[in-house]
């Protein structure tokens, strides 16, 4: 697995405040579908509703000690390597929480969990390409959609 986090995705409870929040700030994100992304240096910062970001891992939503709200993305560039990253999680003792797939938007991922209980998202997803250095830049949506 490369040392790198491709995206953070932040499990929000209301998606249009947390925007607003960091709007606020100084970030400017884009939405789709009920997701925020903001280009945050060489990574992305997600907000995504919290019980759906847990679904997505195969978790279950909650307060701490369960979900955490946070999971941390690792993209690469094939379904194989999915796959590969899940087997050597489990084998340094993760837990896969969902078996790797591919999604309703049509990208193939899994998650897992770390022995602290950390979600881990393995995704290839041709739509967010990673340069050679594994930097990751989230794609222009308005030049996406019809």
């Amino acid at each position: 697995m490369e040392q790198r986090i491709s995206l953070v995705t932040l499990g929000v409870s209301d998606v249009a405040r947390s925007r607003a929040f960091y709007e606020a700030l100084g970030w400017r994100g884009q939405e789709v579908e009920e997701t925020v992304f903001f280009q945050a240096g060489g990574l992305g910062l997600v907000l995504w509703g919290r019980d759906k970001l847990a679904r997505d891992c195969g978790l279950t939503g909650g307060a701490a000690g369960g979900f955490g709200g946070i999971v941390l993305a690792h993209n690469v560039r094939s379904d194989a390597e999915v796959d590969a990253l899940l087997a050597a999680a489990q084998g340094a003792g993760a837990t896969v929480s969902k078996p790797a797939a591919t999604n309703a938007i049509g990208f193939y991922s899994g998650a897992f969990v770390d022995p602290d209980g950390h979600a881990w998202e393995i995704a290839h997803n041709p739509g967010f390409p990673l340069a050679e250095d594994g930097s990751l830049t989230i794609p222009d949506f308005g030049t996406l959609q019809g």
